[in-house]
């Protein structure tokens, strides 16, 4: 039997055990040590490096959820190049998927209608 608690995603609680709730502020790490916790520069060092220790399960609907919504982060706080790069890769991504329904779509009115 899995407890109640067993649903919970590995990044849904912090070091200390206690809920991440959105207003909660970043916890500031030990490679943090000395820096000011109100500097927008540290405050968005830490988010960066709170980013790169979470792992969430990719072989989950939730993971890969969890994977698009970073990738989706990520492209909006892009510029210039990557930026550009991430809207022509989401365009291409919805371009095949569009074809891809066009097809099948076809496929299926000239089996029923034929």
């Amino acid at each position: 039997m899995a407890s109640a608690g067993a649903a919970d995603l590995p990044d849904d609680r912090s070091r200390d055990g206690r809920d991440r709730g959105d207003d909660d502020l970043v916890d500031l790490d030990d490679e943090l040590i000395g820096l000011d916790p109100d500097d927008p520069e540290t405050r968005a060092f830490a988010e960066h490096l709170d980013r790169m220790k979470r792992h969430p399960p990719n072989f989950t609907v939730e993971g890969s959820l969890a994977a698009v919504e970073q990738f989706a982060d990520s492209a909006n706080r892009a510029a210039g190049l990557r930026r550009l790069t991430a809207v022509i890769l989401v365009s291409l991504i919805l371009l095949g998927v569009g074809v891809s329904l066009w097809y099948y779509l076809g496929d299926l009115l000239t089996v029923f209608f034929d």
